[in-house]
């Protein structure tokens, strides 16, 4: 019973951090490790319930956004699988911004974790991020585009780069996607549409990826049913964030990035103190 409260707060942590910009991978670490969770993060079945959570988190962004993904797609068979209209253009861009994280999660995303995933470093990396949502915000362009499809590849390439920063626990996808979106000159809103667009493909990859180890995995009976509901626990916390976070950047022009580095700030120096 306690075991299945735990991670049902997993699931919750999970579906919030994974888009905030305040780094669930590093939230992952350092929370149940501050607050002594009793989750056996080596038992056979942890890795089939982290799968379920992206996948949970996926499946909300999908139905969040499934209007912009089917006008996305529409035009892109209008199209022909060109770039004949904004909403084909606006779909490669995704394609191009998806290449550099998908690449190097295939290839170092173990390798990553294994070096950079302890405690102190991710309460660190969590400071350090902190810090680039400040910068983020320093960036800001008052005249800053909304216009997406007329961003080019090279500026959606560059905000696909960033999302690799996730990679290193302490990090946010989103936090990085977004800080590069400012940086080559979107607003708020536009940056994090972009952001949660570009992170769909990316977040369910992984949970995909991992499917086979799912069907396969020595899953206790009791556990089963806990691992399915916080499957959709994390999705509906994750559809929740999304509608507050594109309402907080479409109603704040000016600094909307401060009160997640000013948290992610303290959390780090708070989480050094006590761990």
């Amino acid at each position: 019973m306690h075991s299945s409260i735990y991670l049902l707060a997993m699931a919750a942590l999970q579906g919030v951090t994974e888009l905030f910009p305040i780094s669930s991978l590093g939230h992952s670490i350092l929370v149940p490790a501050l607050l002594h969770w009793p989750i056996a993060r080596d038992a056979d079945w942890f890795l089939p319930f982290v799968v379920v959570l992206h996948l949970g988190t996926a499946a909300a962004l999908l139905l969040y956004f499934w209007r912009d993904w089917v006008q996305l797609i529409s035009g892109w068979l209008r199209a022909r699988g060109g770039t004949g209209n904004p909403q084909a253009q606006l779909l490669w861009l995704l394609v191009v911004g998806s290449i550099p994280a998908g690449l190097l999660g295939l290839v170092l995303a173990h390798k990553i974790k294994a070096l950079f995933g302890g405690f102190t470093f991710a309460a660190v990396a969590l400071m350090l991020n902190g810090a680039m949502l400040m910068v983020g915000d320093f960036w800001k362009n008052r005249r800053a585009s909304a216009d997406l499809p007329a961003m080019g590849y090279g500026r959606a390439l560059l905000i696909g780069a960033a999302q690799a920063l996730a990679l290193i626990p302490g990090f946010s996808r989103s936090g990085a996607t977004l800080v590069a979106g400012l940086g080559v000159g979107l607003g708020y809103e536009a940056a994090a549409r972009f952001s949660f667009l570009l992170a769909t493909p990316i977040i369910a990859a992984a949970g995909l990826l991992e499917v086979p180890k799912l069907m396969h995995a020595g899953i206790p009976q009791g556990l089963l049913g806990t691992i399915l509901a916080a499957g959709v626990l994390s999705g509906v916390c994750a559809w929740l964030s999304t509608w507050f976070l594109m309402r907080w950047f479409h109603g704040h022009e000016v600094k909307a990035l401060r009160p997640f580095g000013v948290y992610c700030l303290v959390f780090g120096v708070i989480a050094l103190l006590i761990g």
